[in-house]
Formats: structure tokens, sequence, C-alpha cells
């Protein structure tokens, strides 16, 4: 593109301050954003040659526009640059996706009895959390074990409020019962506390502070508690022996080591979390397809990382140095509360670490090129066998589900190249179909869904056989819309004679295909990577489905008798409830003892019995 005056202009005019520059295409839509230190001196670059990033160039060839935002300092610039990220999602701006969430263990020391909790995103800023786990079942295995050497609580907070009586977990040993008394906040407290150093990684120094409470409790002739405090020693000294097993990679410090494997335009990341001395797992990431050096690539995924509540440990290693590392450093010292290191280590353990997360990544690479080869095969098969007009690139499968048409609901997955693109999934509440009618049902959701004819997929799946496929067919016909429609329907298949004549059933389900025009269904389990692909959809439509059903069933099946009754609001509902134990026996509960209620005085005590007794 030529530089035009307007171009020019804002060159020529832009600040010498630190701040954020803004991007635009000939649309008006946000690009790209950047910051710099010095403003004129940056955008100036892009115009005389001097930025020699392998970006600038490809920016300048679409950039119409570009706006400035000026900070007092560049740390304030690079948090400002990191929000307009997240809220304008720039096209040419590293985007960093996890491929998949993690588990952390979280803990809220601000609660008068805090429990352990498994938790995917980092909620409360007051609670404390442990990880990330490299699996679910790590992160479960852990969670067992701590609970049977440190028995706090594992009830949610509503049943711990309205518990009546302790529960088994109080009869097995595991809780302390604190929801009826029978342990005192002091005493609670100090399970906590020693639940935080195990996870904190402080076991010896705990396993010391324990033996001497043993001590103490047997000299006080506390027997009992002293052979407690003996078996949860013998448990931590053997969860120490096994991790001593483990490769030891020395220090105390909490590390992440960022690895990246780089593929022509493409990079891979894969973060390795290493605590206490320990390799405890790892953190890997969908990959970066810019044309960015790698600096500029690594600056902008720890900013997005850490950014988004990941634990911020003590050092940092990665793999080249950094042109803002200075900033970066402040920053994350800032959100810690705590000095962090960014390190580029040339030698010895952490050159190490750093190849080991290399490696990684690289195997992540590859095995990621191999699923993508499978999944274009897939979609190819499914071009060529099922006769579609279009490679199927965008998916969207269908299903509905009801219970004798109570409660009915509809679902739309997205697949996207062959991968879930659940920003588009849609869930839909029938409306206009009261009695037990799929095929009604489904004929809702899909006009409701091409009504407007946006967004077209290349191939339909719907969750039936001949009369859901047909239903769909009716809707795009209506609607006056071209698209691939195909029936998935799992049925038993029979076995026929050479004249076509079927002898048996086999016993054996199998997934058919149903086409428009066609009269009997086709199998694909000839082609395993096509037939997969289907599944995948249809599976995923069914489980969205369900899920949303079960969701409304049980809003439903929770509706208290006391909903209905006015000037009875939730917090009056929960005393009633907490007092009286259930619905039931509020209902039950008489005139003069519904007004012993606190809060609830004789006229409210009135309408209450009146509207209970209707």
């Amino acid at each position: 593109m030529e530089e035009n005056d307007s171009l020019k202009e804002k060159m020529t005019s832009a600040p010498r301050f630190p701040g954020v520059y803004i991007m635009k295409d000939a649309q008006g839509k946000i690009i790209y954003v950047g910051k710099a230190n010095d403003l004129k001196s940056r955008i100036s670059s892009y115009f005389t040659g001097k930025d020699t990033r392998p970006m600038a160039p490809f920016l300048m060839a679409r950039v119409h526009d570009i706006e400035f935002i000026t900070t007092s300092t560049e740390k304030e610039a690079l948090i400002l640059e990191n929000n307009l990220i997240k809220r304008h999602h720039p096209r040419y701006n590293v985007n960093l996706r996890d491929d998949k969430t993690y588990y952390h263990l979280s803990l809220d020391p601000t609660e008068k009895y805090p429990r352990l909790q498994l938790v995917r995103k980092r909620m409360n800023n007051a609670a404390l959390y442990f990880g990330p786990y490299p699996s679910g079942l790590a992160a479960r295995e852990t969670l067992r074990f701590v609970q049977q050497v440190f028995p706090l609580r594992s009830c949610r907070n509503r049943d711990f409020k309205l518990r009546s009586r302790p529960c088994l977990e109080y009869q097995i040993g595991r809780c302390p019962a604190p929801c009826n008394g029978l342990i005192d906040e002091e005493s609670y407290r100090k399970l906590v506390e020693n639940t935080v150093s195990f996870l904190q990684g402080r076991r010896r120094s705990l396993i010391t502070g324990i033996k001497v409470q043993m001590e103490e409790a047997a000299q006080n002739l506390n027997f009992e508690e002293a052979a407690r405090l003996r078996d949860r020693v013998a448990a931590l000294e053997h969860a120490l022996e096994k991790q001593n097993v483990d490769c030891d990679w020395g220090g105390t410090k909490d590390q992440d080591v960022l690895g990246v494997y780089a593929h022509e335009d493409n990079y891979q990341l894969c973060i390795l979390f290493v605590r206490g001395g320990k390799l405890l797992g790892s953190k890997s990431f969908a990959p970066v397809k810019m044309k960015m050096d790698l600096a500029e690539i690594i600056s902008s995924c720890l900013i997005q990382y850490y950014d988004g509540g990941a634990n911020i440990p003590d050092e940092i290693i990665i793999p080249c140095s950094l042109p803002d590392e200075a900033v970066i450093t402040e920053w994350l010292t800032d959100k810690k509360e705590k000095k962090v290191a960014l390190t580029v280590p040339s030698r010895g353990t952490k050159n190490a670490l750093l190849d080991m997360a290399v490696a990684n990544a690289r195997s992540l690479w590859d095995s990621g090129q191999k699923k993508e080869e499978q999944k274009t095969a897939g979609m190819k098969i499914l071009q060529e066998k099922l006769s579609l007009a279009k490679l199927p690139q965008r998916i969207e499968g269908y299903d509905i589900s009801n219970i004798s048409g109570k409660h009915a609901v509809g679902s739309m997955v997205v697949f996207q190249d062959g991968e879930p693109d659940k920003s588009s999934y849609r869930r839909y509440r029938i409306k206009t179909v009261s009695e037990s009618d799929d095929y009604a049902m489904m004929y809702e959701v899909l006009a409701r869904r091409f009504a407007r004819g946006e967004n077209l997929p290349d191939l339909v799946i719907v969750d039936g056989g001949k009369g859901q496929l047909n239903v769909a067919l009716s809707v795009l016909k209506d609607l006056k819309i071209k698209m691939d429609v195909i029936g998935l329907a799992k049925e038993e298949r029979a076995i026929f004679s050479s004249k076509g004549v079927r002898k048996k059933k086999t016993g054996k389900s199998e997934d058919r295909v149903y086409l428009p025009r066609r009269k009997d269904a086709i199998y694909l389990s000839a082609w395993p990577q096509a037939m997969r692909l289907l599944q995948q959809v249809r599976n995923e439509a069914h489980r969205f489905a369900l899920s949303y059903h079960q969701q409304i069933k049980q809003k439903n099946d929770l509706h208290s008798i006391l909903d209905d009754i006015p000037d009875v609001g939730e917090a009056r509902r929960k005393t009633l409830l907490k007092h009286f134990g259930s619905s039931k026996q509020v209902k039950e509960a008489t005139l003069e003892e519904l007004q012993k209620v606190s809060g609830i005085g004789k006229e409210l005590a009135e309408k209450i019995y009146n509207g209970l007794k209707k």
C-alpha cells in the first residue's frame, strides 16, 4: 500500500510518549495493537523501513488508519495493550489458546472453616491456589490423599450451613464435623495450616511440627489424638519417600520453563512446571501462526498467560532475551508482589530444563501435524463418499432431548476443521411443541437456526434416520436454502443373502448414514477417519442437549413450594428451610411454629400458612 497523506500526517503528529498504537484496515476494523516507549519513533520505523520485523511490511500493506493512546509509563502501555488485545482480538496479534484447562486445588483462608476443592479457573482473589496438575486424575488423587491425612470438610457451603447432624464423612474419620461444633476453630485452623504447608512443599518442616504436637498430646495423656498424629506422620513420610524417587532438579525455587519449537511461521509452545525442585507437569497451547520474531512471540505469550490467572513462579526460564524484558519483569513482580526473574540460560541444569521443554514442544507439534492430516483425510473421504458439494470444514450437529415432551430442548454444536468450536454452540428451549414429537421439535430448532441464513455450514448432521433427515430437508426447502444434510443413526445390522433377502440380525449395532434421495443407508466403517468425525459431532450434540435438558429439569425439580408465596424471598426461604430442615416440614408446621421463626412476623406467618394449605 502506498503511503497516503492521512497516514503521513499520523506519522508526523505521533506523540513522543509511551503508549499504544492501534492499526485499522479499510473497513475500520482493528487489525493490530502494539506498544512503544516512544510512539513517534516506532511509527516512523514502519514507514522508513527501519523496522526489520517480518510483520512490519505485512501490516503496512493492510493498514489504512492509526490511532494513539498515550500513557505515563511503558508498564502502563503494556497493560493497556493487553487489555485492548483481549477486548478486540486483532487478527495480527498473537492469540494464545490453551489446548485444555488444567485443574488447581483451591482453598479460601478467609472462610471460618475452609475446604479444599477442585477448580479450573481462578475466581476468588482471596483464595490460595495449588497446581496446576498435569491431569484431572492427578488432581483428584492429590485431593483424596490430602483429605485422608488432613480431614478438612468437603461439603458445599450450602450443605454445611443447613446440616443438622454429622454426615458419613465424620463417621469414617474424614471430617471433624465443624458443622456441629465437634471441633473448635483453633484446632481446625491448625489442620488448614498443615494442609497449606503440605501443598506448598514444606513437608519436612511439617512432619517435624506434627511430631512435636504428637509428643505434646502423649504427655497430656491424650493418646487417641497422639495416635491420629502418628498415622498422619507415617502417611506424610511415605509420600515424601515416594516423591524422592522422582527426578530432582535441585533448588527450592518455583520455576516455569517456556520451550518453543519453530517451524516456518508456526510456533508451538510448552511450559514445564518445576516446584521446589520437582518437575510436576506441563502445559501446552495451540500453535501460534504469525510472521513475528521469536522474542515478540514470547513477550506476547508471557503477558497473556500470566494475566489470565496463572500462578506466577519465582523464576521464568525463556529461550531468548526480550526487548521489553525489564518492563515485563516489573509487571510480573507487581502482580506477584514478590521479585520475579526472567532467565535465559546457556548451560547447566536450567539449560537442560529448557532443552526438555523445547523437546516437549516439538513432540506436541509432530503429534498435532499427524492429527491435522487425519482430520483433513477424514473430511476429504466424507466429501467423496457422501458426494458433498464442499469440503465439510464447518459441520453443525443437532439433537433433541426430552422426557415425554417435558423439559424439551434442542442443541447445535459446531466443528470447524474437525475440532469443536464451543463458542459457536447454541441451545434451544422448545417453545411451540408441547407433546412428545421429536420431528416437530427438530423442525422448530432448525427453522430458528436457519431463519436468517447467516454463516451457513458445509454439512448438517441430524441425530436420527430417514424421519429426522426429511424434517431437515423440509426446513431447508421452506427457507429456500441449499445445503448438504445427512442423518446419522445407530441401528442393528442385518445379514443379507446373495439375493438381497434379509436372513437375520447380527445383534451388533452400527452407525448408518442416511442421504437425501437415497433409499438405503450407507456404512462408513471401512473409512474410520470419516466415521469417527461424524460420531464425534453426533455424540457432542447429544451430550450438549442432554446437559441442557438436565439443567432445566433440575431447576424445575428444585422449585420450592415457598417460591409461590408473596413476600417470601430467597433470604426468608433459606431461613425457613434452615429452621425446619425441609419444605415438607415447613408445610406441616403450625401457625404458632411459623411465628417463632426469626424474622417472620404474625402477618407473614399467616400468609405462609394459608399459602401452603391451598
